[in-house]
């Protein structure tokens, strides 16, 4: 049994292996540094911190699982009980994950409603993280589920016709981690919820705005297709080297969207106290600072994700704490 602890987080993880284990853990944690968010940051009690990255890691296997960017070698594979040839199919590595997601919850109802035996434990050393997080919150399934859902409709569904059905994706993408975060720090509330929601869709579509190209070399688009053909744009114009006014005015268009989501998301900063609000504050900030960059871009999304700096994140967390504290 190896056990790993996160330098920053306090977050254990255990293995059963020499290194697979500690090493397909580690690649996961390790990208939390580049997303638009801050995912753990130092000034929050560590056990919120342990417990947010327990989730985080939850969340960015999943979605690795879901986009084919698990490191080679079938290490993933291996540790949730699959051939490691079968690391390359999506779907049969969802299930297993799911199968392990189970284990989490002791018997209390898992993947399609079988439930593990309550003596199992989880394989994979981030679920067994998990693990102490679910339990000592009491966590339902249900968002962790959603999470792996979407990544299934993402190896059937590349094209969105509407707007209203991206929203719905995003209700599975983006929304369950939200909601986590909410249970995590004791403060769920319906109309907490509606807020964390509008964010945490907000900070969906603007991730898809700054990965249009990564997108579109996976054979995925999110951009509705109703809103292409509206600005007379079509999907060899996402494959240029850089856009055209019709894409850059479509991105504008979307982007906008996205800033009206986090609009009406954020007074969720203004309804709590102390360090969750600086946390939140964050959250909105970095959907914030990442539309400058598109803007900044000219909405030119196509060469690379236009991405903010430590410096604008923090400008924009200000301005946030000071509209909404």
């Amino acid at each position: 049994m190896v056990t790993v602890e996160d330098e920053h987080s306090g977050l254990h993880i255990t293995s059963s292996g020499p290194s697979d284990g500690q090493e397909a853990a580690r690649a996961v944690l390790d990208k939390a540094a580049h997303e638009n968010f801050p995912v753990a940051p130092f000034f929050l009690p560590r056990a919120w911190r342990t417990d947010l990255m327990a989730i985080y890691g939850y969340a960015r296997l999943v979605d690795d699982i879901g986009d084919g960017d698990l490191p080679p070698g079938g290490a993933d594979a291996r540790l949730l009980g699959l051939d490691p040839e079968r690391a390359d199919d999506p779907l049969a590595m969802l299930d297993a994950f799911e199968a392990d997601l189970s284990r989490v919850f002791d018997g209390a109802g898992g993947a399609r409603g079988v439930s593990a035996a309550p003596s199992a434990g989880p394989r994979h050393p981030l679920l067994r993280a998990l693990r102490p997080t679910v339990h000592h919150h009491r966590l339902a399934p249900e968002p962790f589920l959603g999470l792996i859902e979407a990544n299934r409709q993402d190896q059937r569904v590349r094209r969105y016709a509407t707007y209203e059905e991206l929203l719905a994706y995003c209700e599975l993408s983006a929304n369950p981690v939200g909601r986590l975060v909410l249970g995590v720090t004791g403060t769920t509330s319906p109309e907490r919820v509606r807020r964390s929601d509008a964010i945490c869709t907000a900070l969906q579509i603007i991730e898809h705005l700054q990965d249009v190209a990564e997108d579109l070399r996976r054979d995925r688009v999110y951009l509705p297709a109703e809103d292409m053909r509206r600005f007379g744009v079509t999907e060899a114009d996402l494959a240029a080297p850089s856009a055209g006014a019709p894409v850059r005015a479509l991105i504008a268009h979307e982007a906008a969207r996205a800033e009206t989501l986090l609009n009406e998301g954020a007074p969720l900063v203004g309804s709590v106290h102390g360090r969750l609000k600086w946390l939140l504050a964050g959250f909105v900030a970095g959907g914030r600072a990442a539309l400058r960059a598109v803007a900044a871009a000219g909405y030119d999304v196509l060469p690379g994700p236009p991405r903010p700096t430590k410096l604008s994140l923090l400008r924009e967390a200000g301005a946030t704490l000071r509209r909404e504290g």
